[in-house]
């Protein structure tokens, strides 16, 4: 039925909250609050880049995802009173950089080529952030591509980024099944066209506006039932 199987990378394939046992050590009782609104605060700081200029061309705000990622950390640390050290900044952005995939990722990318399909990441994260967490977690042997938006420095959910993945393949939209742990993610993968399967690890409820996903699934290893 599809042609191309396009994954989300942080937290669809990586786990961004693995950052919450790190963050404890450095800020004992506050770890997990701390890690929550950092995710949060770098999603704001990319809609934000993106939203104020929505140029075809390129948002003249933009600055790389690692660079927002960096400095959502300064924020949520002074929006906390946490003492952020050089040092500790560091080790954060250094774990960052290799986070651990979720434990079904790379069985279900090698499944999935091993059924003659396409596979890829569609991610907001820099080349090199992509390519080094990619690497660490061995899925690199069973993607074709890595698709990252920073060739037209707009962010998801700018339609021009999901429209990455026809540039990047031969296929139609309705070739594509496009995978996220995100709903808001994957609410714009279906406004541009895509079929979508929404992994939906922790039980919430969908968003109250637009379509809901083609499938949901409580885990990655869901969309192989689909496939």
């Amino acid at each position: 039925m599809y042609k191309l199987i396009a994954f989300d990378a942080y937290g669809t394939l990586f786990d961004v909250y693995s950052m919450g046992q790190l963050a404890e050590e450095l800020f004992p009782g506050q770890g997990q609050a701390m890690t929550l609104m950092w995710r949060d605060r770098q999603i704001e700081y990319t809609r934000l880049v993106t939203m104020s200029d929505p140029n075809p061309a390129g948002s003249k705000y933009y600055l790389p995802f690692w660079e927002l990622t960096i400095r959502s950390l300064r924020y949520v640390c002074k929006r906390m009173d946490l003492n952020l050290t050089e040092q500790s900044e560091k080790k954060l952005m250094d774990q960052y950089a290799k986070l651990t995939s979720f434990d079904d990722s790379l069985k279900v990318l090698k499944t999935i080529k091993e059924k003659g399909l396409s596979t890829a990441i569609l991610s907001n994260g820099s080349r090199e952030m992509l390519t080094t967490v990619v690497e660490s977690n061995g899925l690199k042997p069973y993607l074709d591509q890595v698709v990252t938006i920073e060739d037209i420095r707009l962010f998801k959910t700018a339609p021009q980024a999901y429209g990455l993945l026809l540039k990047a393949f031969p296929v139609k939209k309705e070739d594509i099944l496009f995978v996220s742990s995100n709903a808001w993610d994957a609410l714009a993968a279906k406004w541009y066209g895509f079929d979508v399967f929404w992994v939906n690890r922790l039980g919430h409820p969908f968003e109250e506006v637009g379509e809901k996903p083609n499938y949901e699934g409580n885990s990655l290893s869901k969309v192989l039932e689909v496939i």
